[in-house]
């Protein structure tokens, strides 16, 4: 099947073949005319199978196929968790729209308030937002959301994960009840079914992929190590592999400035990408990552979202996510439309019980190997891991994992009495600006 049998006019395919693409991934042969036949979509594909473009390509076509626009407010809006991914969505609505007159923008927090508002008001035709700058907008009168007919919600998953549930309610509440809703996720919960329920109507459903299933060309492993001999392992299989590449995962922000500093020790250049770092450089960290000027870009989950690089070959768990569909949006930054990559994960005594969760989640016992010179001592006692002011327990007590995973547990504090670990494994909600 080619691009051209799915219903899209010439200067959109002629688009696409200047990116050098012949042949539609499978999510893009069942969303593009899911989504040209008008009704609402439901689609579940993991990161990297080009879903992008599967509702990027068809939004463009129903736009081209309209009457023109009688006024500059937005017909489409994508709305995205993290400023990373509303650009690399909007670079893609450019990229397939080259050769049509349709006017984009992009808009998210960390940068200025009123260039943006100057967009809009030259009139923009797609418009593509982060939930809190979209609502900043509006609340500032600069934004009419009133003729919106497309509406989009990509990575629902990781949207509620970074606590916008009430953002997305309150945009849903702009928008004109007469509209095509597009919703994307990686993952499938009970909380993204009942959002789908609030948000689509008799919405088709396409899965190209089992659910929270990772790609089979991502090639998997674990290396137990020592909590304080991560670093240098780091260092050494970056050294001893000449890996020029590679998208590095801590738990924390500091844990990230930490690690690009011990790095840089090491003689490996490496940048830190999180919430706490400007806009401007989360922009030069991502250029130089994919220029190839910057060998390590060690990343936040939340700052991860958006990154898209073609034939990226590294991914490190440098800490294992306490919360298991994040391995699944990890190691999908490698393995990318048919290309292979390799995914490692350091795992401590404080983390196995992370690891059985992983691996309950995927339905895979991920191969353990030991890399000689940094043996993991297996009478090491587990201890919580700090996070922020709160410790979450991830042990089960030994490497050799068995038995279902303990409830999380909290050391109690003078000043508070301990918790019932009813929130331990859950990521602290961030700002709606992120």
């Amino acid at each position: 099947m080619s691009f051209s049998t799915l219903g899209l006019s010439e200067p959109i395919l002629r688009a696409i073949a200047d990116e050098g693409y012949t042949e539609p991934t499978p999510i893009q042969k069942s969303a593009i005319p899911a989504v040209l036949a008008g009704g609402d979509l439901l689609a579940g594909a993991q990161t990297g199978t080009g879903k992008t473009a599967g509702f990027t390509l068809p939004i463009l076509q129903r736009l081209l196929d309209a009457s023109p626009a009688v006024s500059k407010a937005p017909r489409v809006l994508i709305l995205t968790p993290t400023r990373e991914l509303a650009a690399q969505v909007e670079a893609s609505v450019r990229t397939y729209g080259k050769y049509l007159s349709l006017r984009s923008a992009v808009v998210f927090g960390g940068v200025g308030l009123h260039p943006q508002i100057e967009k809009l008001r030259r009139g923009v035709d797609i418009l593509v937002a982060t939930p809190g700058r979209l609502l900043d907008l509006h609340q500032q009168k600069a934004l009419d959301l009133s003729k919106v007919s497309i509406f989009v919600l990509d990575e629902a998953d990781r949207m509620l994960d970074m606590g916008f549930i009430h953002d997305i309610k309150k945009v849903m509440k702009l928008l004109p009840a007469q509209r095509q809703s597009l919703l994307f996720s990686a993952t499938f919960s009970e909380d993204i079914k009942n959002l789908a329920d609030k948000l689509l109507k008799s919405p088709q459903l396409i899965e190209v992929a089992r659910r929270n299933k990772t790609a089979e060309t991502i090639l998997q492993k674990v290396h137990p190590v020592d909590r304080d001999r991560k670093q240098k392992l780091l260092s050494h299989l970056i050294k001893s592999g000449d890996w020029h590449q590679v998208l590095v995962f801590t738990r924390t922000k500091h844990g990230a400035n930490k690690l690009v500093e011990q790095l840089g020790g090491d003689g490996i250049t490496a940048m830190a990408i999180h919430g706490n770092k400007s806009q401007t450089a989360r922009t030069r960290a991502l250029a130089e990552f994919k220029s190839g000027d910057l060998r390590a870009l060690v990343a936040t989950d939340i700052a991860a979202r958006g990154i898209d690089i073609d034939q990226l070959p590294h991914v490190v768990n440098y800490d294992l996510p306490n919360v298991a569909e994040d391995y699944v949006h990890r190691i999908g930054r490698t393995g990318r439309a048919g290309a292979s990559g390799e995914a490692i994960s350091f795992l401590t005594v404080d983390e196995t019980r992370f690891l059985a969760e992983i691996e309950r989640l995927t339905q895979q016992n991920l191969p353990q190997e030991v890399v000689p010179g940094f043996e993991a001592d297996m009478n090491a006692q587990p201890m919580p891991i700090p996070m922020g002011r709160q410790y979450i327990n991830g042990s089960l007590k030994k490497l050799n994992i068995s038995g279902p995973p303990p409830r999380a547990a909290r050391p109690a504090s003078p000043s508070r009495p301990a918790s019932k670990g009813r929130h331990q494994s859950a990521k602290p909600r961030q700002s709606r600006g992120a």
